[in-house]
């Protein structure tokens, strides 16, 4: 769809599906753009939250592959390869392998996941600029009744 000022009424006939899907890739892309400059993956930050018992993980316990996979099964991309971005992490000492082929969360690895959650205000504020909070509120309970509309389930 053209890029061009359209009124309200026009506005409001504007497919939400087309509309979510570009806003949905845009701030994929440019969360990773900002991660990307800062030398990690979105999908890296991802493995330390679920390994570490001070932010996802219930216990710490390590994870296999297709265990860490089930577990970002609602937020991970198909082209994200947890495999690759593991062992980058192994490279870099953040994360181990043990027995079973499980991976754990190292100390270097927990203080790395500290680091990198100090870049996501900035990201979220670049991302919310000229958006008042109260528009932002409002649409997020757009978006959640359309959801529900559709069918789908709001947690």
């Amino acid at each position: 769809m053209p890029d061009q000022q359209l009124s309200d009424a026009e506005l409001a006939a504007q497919p939400a599906a087309y509309w979510t899907g570009v806003a949905y890739e845009a701030l994929i892309a440019y969360t990773r753009e900002r991660q990307a400059e800062k030398g990690y993956t979105q999908p890296q930050f991802w493995l330390l939250r679920n390994l570490s018992a001070n932010d996802i993980s219930p216990d710490g316990a390590g994870m296999t592959l297709p265990e860490l996979q089930q577990a970002m099964a609602s937020y991970i991309r198909p082209e994200d390869d947890l495999a690759v971005e593991a062992e980058g992490l192994v490279e870099r000492g953040w994360l181990r392998r043990g027995g079973e082929d499980r991976l754990w969360i190292t100390e270097a690895g927990e203080q790395a996941r500290l680091d990198l959650k100090h870049n996501a205000p900035a990201i979220r504020a670049a991302l919310h600029e000229g958006i008042p909070d109260a528009d932002y509120v409002t649409t997020v309970k757009v978006l959640r009744q359309l959801i529900r509309n559709a069918g789908g389930a709001v947690d």
